[in-house]
């Protein structure tokens, strides 16, 4: 069933998909038109699963759950992932590698590879105020609140120098 991303509880879980260039107009209408498609059929185990989303910078894909309803269940999990990857195909970007990293350079959002942000890191290029795109977030709660965070208060601070 869906719903729209902002009606759902905080303790909703959520999945983030980063891609790795921004989407063009024509591309975020097409993944809206995609992702509302596959939501209303959505289900886990026979139950509809009330879920929204959202795409934030023309770059990330952003899935909310809320499972006070029904939750997902592994099958329902690795239908989103096939919808995902068939996204990749058709638009032919990355949005599962988990090995890239998104931040802002000044008003701009870049995307690097790990390695690459950890020289960016060794070089001092990027600091412990940079900020960064914590994907990991599990909650819509957290997604608001610590989702763009200073590298310091996340998982990139264990490669800053």
């Amino acid at each position: 069933m869906l719903t729209d991303f902002e009606n759902l509880p905080d303790d909703s879980r959520v999945w983030i998909y980063q891609s790795n260039r921004k989407f063009t107009e024509v591309e975020v209408d097409f993944i809206s038109k995609e992702i509302k498609s596959f939501l209303r059929q959505w289900t886990a185990h026979g139950a509809e699963l009330e879920a929204g989303f959202e795409i934030r910078y023309q770059r990330f894909i952003v899935i909310g759950l809320n499972q006070s309803n029904a939750s997902a269940s592994g099958c329902s999990i690795d239908a989103s992932v096939h919808f995902i990857q068939s996204l990749e195909r058709a638009m032919a970007v990355d949005l599962l590698d988990k090995m890239n990293v998104t931040f802002y350079t000044g008003d701009f959002i870049a995307h690097k590879t790990l390695l690459e942000f950890k020289k960016m890191a060794k070089d001092r290029s990027v600091s412990p105020n940079t900020i960064v795109f914590n994907n990991l977030v599990n909650t819509k709660e957290e997604y608001l609140e610590h989702w763009e965070v200073p590298a310091k208060d996340s998982w990139h601070s264990r490669f800053l120098a």
